[in-house]
C-alpha cells in the first residue's frame, strides 16, 4: 500500500478525535472537532474514538454524560467501561478494575458463549422475524399448483403457454418485486423516526395482514397485489433485523472482538433515550460494567455519526457509497454475494420444488413431501454456520461451497434426461428419475446452507463503513430482492423455453462465474475492526485481481504440480498478520 492509502486506513495526528477542553463541563464537541470533510478519511474517524482523549478529560466527559442522562448511581462503572472502552487490549493490566471484574471482562473472549438468556431470546425474536420470509416461501411454493388450478392460471384462460407462465412467474415474485423498489429503500427513513424495534413491528405487521389477505383473495391480480404488499414487509426487515441483531450481539459472537463500535444506533440512542438504553443493555450483560462500557462507547459513536452526516441526504449518503473508493470497492464486493445468493439457483427450488418434484415424476402429495425435506436439510446444514463462517471466514466458505452446487445443478438438469414422459403425457413415473432428482436436489441444499446461505447477509452487514451503513445495506438488500424478483419471474418462460435440463444448466453456468467473481473481487472481513476493513477495501481492485491471479497459479504449482520448493507468495496487507490468512 502507498503511505496516503495507509495513512487513511489506520488514521492520522490531523484526522483522529480528540479535544483540549478541560473546564469540567465534559461537552464532547471538542471529540468532534476532527476534519470530518474529507471523504478519503471519514472511516478513520471511527476507529477508536476515545483512543486520544487525555483520561482526565475523559473522566470529565463521562461524569457531564451521567449527569446529563440520569445515570450518576452508575458513574463509577461508567467510568471504569470508559476506561476499558479506550484501551480493550489492556483489561489484564489495568489497575482500576477489581480481579473479579478482570474476569468477567477477560471472559467474554475466552467463553464467548457464556451470556444472559435474554440475549438469545433476542436472537431467537429476530431469527423468528427472518423465518416469515421462509415461511412466505414454503407455503406459496406448496401452494403454487392449487392456486394454479383454482385461480385458472392456465394458457388455455390466457391463450398461449408464454403468456401463462409469465402471470404466474408475476404472482410468485410480487413480493420480491416490493422489496426491491420500495421495501428496502424505506428501511433508512422508518429507522430514523421508529428506531429498529419499531420498523421491525410495523414490518411485522403488514407481512403478516398481508398474509392474511393472501388467503381470502379469488383472483390472480388480487393475490399479486396482496403479495406485493407483504413485499413492503418483507424488504423493510430484511434490511432491519440483521444490523439489530449485530447491535445487540456482543463483539465475540460476531466473530470480531472489537467491531462492538461498528454497530451504534442500538436501543434508541438516536432518539435520546439513554437511561432506557442503558436498562436494555444490563439485561444483556452479564454485568452492570459491560452495560456502561458499550452504553458510552456507544453514545460517543452516535455522536459522531450525526456530526459527519448532518445536513447529508439519503441521496447523498448513496451517491458515497460510488463516490469514495473504499466504498465503491464494498459496493462491488457486496453486490457480487447479493447477486450470487439469487443466481446461485437456490430460489429456483424455494419457490417452485414442488412443481419441479412434479415434473419429475411425483405426485401432488409426494411432491409436498420431497419439498420438505429440501427446506430441511437447508435449516439443518445452516447450523454448522454458526461455526464455520467465523472459523474458516466469508471467502473460503464460498469458495468451497460453489463449484459443488454448479455440479449438483448439472446433477439436477440431466436427471430430466433420464426415462422421459411417453408422447402425449407430462410426467414421468420412472423410479430412477425421481431418485437422481431428488438426490441433486438435497445434496445442492446442503452445499448451500453452509456457504452462500449465511454469507450474503453478514458480509453485506460488515463490509460498509459505519456512517454509511444503513443506506449500503438498503442498496445490498435491495440487490438480493431485485434478482429474486428477476429469477422467480422468469423461471416459468426459461423451463418452457430452455426445458428443464437447460434451465438447470444456466444457473450451474452462473455458479462457475460467481465463483470466479469471488475469487477475484472479493476480499475477506472475518474478525477485522473498521480500521482493518478499511485497509483491505483501500487496496485498488486491480491490485487485489492481479494478486489473486498469481495466487491461483501458486496453488496450481504447489499441490497440482507438486512443486514444494517454491517461495510463498508475499502479503497482499500489511501491518496485520491475520489479513493475509484467506
Amino acid at each position: 500500500m502507498t503511505d496516503t492509502e495507509k495513512k487513511s486506513s489506520s488514521g492520522s495526528e490531523d484526522h483522529s478525535i480528540h479535544t483540549d477542553r478541560k473546564d469540567g463541563k465534559g461537552d464532547i464537541g471538542g471529540m468532534l472537532a476532527a476534519d470530518v470533510g474529507n471523504r478519503e478519511h471519514l472511516n478513520a474517524v471511527f476507529d477508536n474514538p476515545l483512543a486520544n482523549i487525555d483520561d482526565d478529560q475523559l473522566m470529565l466527559d463521562v461524569e457531564d454524560f451521567c449527569q446529563r442522562y440520569d445515570l450518576m448511581d452508575q458513574l463509577e462503572n461508567m467510568k471504569k467501561g470508559a476506561k476499558v472502552s479506550k484501551r480493550p487490549n489492556q483489561v489484564a493490566d489495568a489497575d482500576f478494575l477489581t480481579q473479579d471484574e478482570k474476569d468477567v471482562l477477560l471472559r467474554e473472549k475466552t467463553h464467548k458463549w457464556d451470556h444472559p438468556w435474554m440475549l438469545y431470546w433476542l436472537c431467537t425474536m429476530c431469527s423468528l422475524a427472518a423465518a416469515t420470509q421462509g415461511m412466505d416461501e414454503t407455503a406459496n411454493n406448496g401452494a403454487l399448483p392449487i392456486y394454479s388450478e383454482i385461480l385458472r392460471l392456465t394458457p388455455e384462460r390466457f391463450g398461449s403457454q408464454s403468456k401463462a407462465d409469465n402471470i404466474q412467474g408475476l404472482v410468485v415474485s410480487g413480493p420480491y418485486l416490493a422489496c426491491a423498489v420500495l421495501g428496502c429503500w424505506l428501511t433508512e427513513p422508518l429507522n430514523k423516526i421508529f428506531a429498529r424495534r419499531g420498523t421491525i413491528f410495523i414490518s411485522s405487521l403488514i407481512a403478516a395482514l398481508a398474509s392474511v389477505w393472501e388467503g381470502v383473495v379469488q383472483s390472480w391480480p388480487n393475490l399479486f397485489v396482496a403479495r406485493f404488499v407483504l413485499g413492503l414487509g418483507i424488504g423493510t426487515k430484511s434490511a432491519t433485523v440483521p444490523v439489530y441483531a449485530a447491535e445487540c450481539a456482543p463483539a465475540p459472537i460476531r466473530g470480531a472482538l472489537v467491531m462492538q463500535w461498528q454497530v451504534w444506533t442500538a436501543f434508541g440512542i438516536m432518539n435520546n433515550k439513554h437511561k432506557k438504553a442503558f436498562r436494555s443493555f444490563q439485561r444483556l450483560r452479564t454485568t452492570d460494567l459491560q452495560a456502561c462500557r458499550d452504553l458510552y462507547y456507544t453514545y460517543v459513536g452516535v455522536e459522531i455519526e450525526n456530526r459527519i452526516n448532518a445536513g447529508k441526504s439519503f441521496f447523498t449518503k448513496f451517491w458515497e457509497l460510488f463516490s469514495v473508493p473504499r466504498n465503491r470497492r464494498a459496493t462491488w464486493a457486496t453486490w457480487i454475494v447479493m447477486f450470487g445468493q439469487q443466481f446461485c439457483g437456490v430460489n429456483i427450488i424455494a419457490y417452485y420444488s414442488t412443481n419441479i418434484f412434479i415434473d419429475g415424476g411425483y405426485s401432488l402429495n409426494s411432491a409436498l413431501l420431497a419439498s420438505m425435506g429440501t427446506g430441511i436439510l437447508n435449516w439443518t446444514f445452516a447450523l454448522p454456520a454458526f461455526l464455520t463462517i467465523d472459523k474458516f471466514g466469508r471467502r473460503p466458505l464460498l469458495i468451497f461451497t460453489f463449484p459443488f452446487l454448479a455440479i449438483f445443478l448439472l446433477w439436477i438438469g440431466m436427471s430430466f434426461f433420464i426415462d422421459p414422459p411417453p408422447p402425449g403425457e407430462t410426467a414421468s413415473r420412472s423410479i430412477p428419475r425421481t431418485a437422481m432428482l431428488t438426490t441433486g436436489m438435497y445434496l445442492f441444499e446442503c452445499f448451500y446452507s453452509p456457504g452462500m446461505g449465511p454469507v450474503p447477509f453478514s458480509y453485506s452487514a460488515e463490509a460498509f463503513p459505519t456512517h454509511v451503513r444503513d443506506v449500503g445495506m438498503s442498496w445490498a438488500t435491495a440487490t438480493t430482492w431485485c434478482f429474486n424478483f428477476i429469477l422467480a419471474f422468469t423461471y416459468p418462460r426459461l423451463r418452457s423455453a430452455f426445458t428443464s435440463q437447460g434451465a438447470f444448466g444456466w444457473y450451474a453456468a452462473w455458479c462457475i462465474i460467481l465463483w470466479i467473481l469471488v475469487i477475484m473481487f472479493m476480499p475477506e472481513t472475518k474478525e477485522l475492526t473498521l480500521e482493518e476493513l478499511d485497509q483491505v477495501f483501500s487496496v485498488p481492485t486491480w491490485k487485489h485481481t492481479s494478486y489473486q491471479m498469481k495466487n491461483i497459479k501458486w496453488h496450481l504449482k504447489r499441490y497440482v504440480l507438486r512443486q514444494k520448493d517454491l517461495e510463498p507468495l508475499p502479503p497482499l496487507y500489511q501491518g496485520t498478520e491475520k489479513f493475509n490468512k484467506s
